[in-house]
């Protein structure tokens, strides 16, 4: 029987799997040698980008019989890492913000695209989310986008140039294209951490708080007299997607109560009869001269992986949706993500 120890360090050996036991370790061949570095463009341990590194990274050290390490090292430092190793040994795991940040001109990110080789999908965090006060006289998103069209001011904290941004933009794209000339009645209160936007409506300075399942259910629970109270107005993701989470949910919000906040309950259309939704997807990036071989690689050890089924209950168990899609397929799948998300921001501009 394998036993799979996780060793806890500082620096780049954040976190290391050793697989140890009787008999040979099974590994899939390949190019791949030596210790593996797995930077994050995120510098917390705490956070959903390195949680569901960790899970795949552990899965994968021990299919590949190497030792893999996750680094929270933060965005700039992360590219920087993987610009650096066209060998191998250094990887990157993030999701959309990647090429989000990027089109909402954020300095540091260039086209992944063009500079580097878009790898595989791993899994959705589906608890993208936006908040109103308990006692908020918005009830849904319709009475949001009524009010703006009306002439109110509605100010929406988010953290500016991202994954936390796409939503409000997408929000304000729909107030233009339903209520023209309305949707700078629409104000995005620029901010950072989830603290700080949590702060923000805690104030009194925002109307709607950018956050997440994970982060913010906690506050639904509270009686509506407390201060910190909120409740959910819209969650971003598709409608399948939050059709695949665990039936209890998270905390004591189930899946059949996060379904009222998705499309169709509620729409924010991109006109055509099309609404926009949003998963946040997580997905390996590799230096652009990386051996061909090691892409494939991992492609097959991820594959088996996946197909073993193991991992999928682990990433639920965590609140993520499983959503592996080989190198060959992914590049051409978050293009056309950017492409939509791309009109969305143009539009607004």
């Amino acid at each position: 029987m394998k036993v799979s120890k996780t060793l806890i360090g500082f620096g780049s050996a954040a976190m290391m799997s050793v697989v140890v036991g009787s008999g040979m370790a099974y590994a899939v061949e390949g190019p791949l040698q030596g210790n593996i570095r797995v930077v994050i463009g995120s510098t917390s341990t705490g956070g959903d980008t390195y949680q569901n590194s960790s899970i795949v990274v552990d899965q994968l050290s021990e299919k590949l019989d190497l030792n893999m390490s996750v680094d929270a090292v933060g965005v700039s430092a992360a590219f920087r890492a993987l610009d650096r190793d066209p060998r191998g040994n250094t990887l990157m795991i993030f999701h959309d913000m990647s090429y989000l940040g990027y089109l909402y001109g954020v300095q540091g990110y260039d086209d992944i695209f063009e500079k580097y080789n878009v790898g595989p999908t791993l899994a959705i965090n589906p608890g993208n989310a936006y908040l109103v006060p308990m006692n908020s006289p918005y009830q849904s998103l319709d009475d949001v986008i009524a009010a703006v069209a009306e002439g109110e001011t509605v100010r929406v904290a988010i953290q500016p140039g991202g994954v936390s941004e796409i939503g409000f933009s997408a929000l304000k794209n729909a107030v233009a294209i339903e209520h023209p000339g309305m949707e700078d009645n629409l104000v995005a209160v620029n901010t950072g951490s989830q603290a700080d936007k949590n702060q923000q409506l805690f104030d009194g300075q925002a109307d709607i708080i950018n956050g997440s399942v994970q982060a913010n259910e906690q506050y639904t629970r509270l009686e509506e007299d407390d201060q910190r109270a909120m409740r959910f107005i819209w969650l971003t993701a598709r409608n399948e997607t939050i059709q695949q989470a665990p039936e209890e949910g998270l905390g004591q919000t189930s899946r059949e109560q996060l379904l009222e906040f998705v499309e169709p309950n509620v729409n924010v259309t991109m006109g055509d009869d099309e609404a926009f939704t949003f998963d946040k997807e997580f997905f390996f990036l590799y230096n652009k001269d990386m051996d061909q071989a090691i892409v494939e690689q991992i492609d097959t050890a991820l594959a088996e992986i996946y197909e073993e089924g193991e991992i999928q209950e682990t990433q639920k168990n965590s609140f993520f949706i499983p959503n592996f899609k080989p190198s060959s397929e992914s590049a051409a799948y978050l293009q056309e993500k950017k492409a939509d998300y791309e009109e969305i921001i143009n539009n607004i501009r």
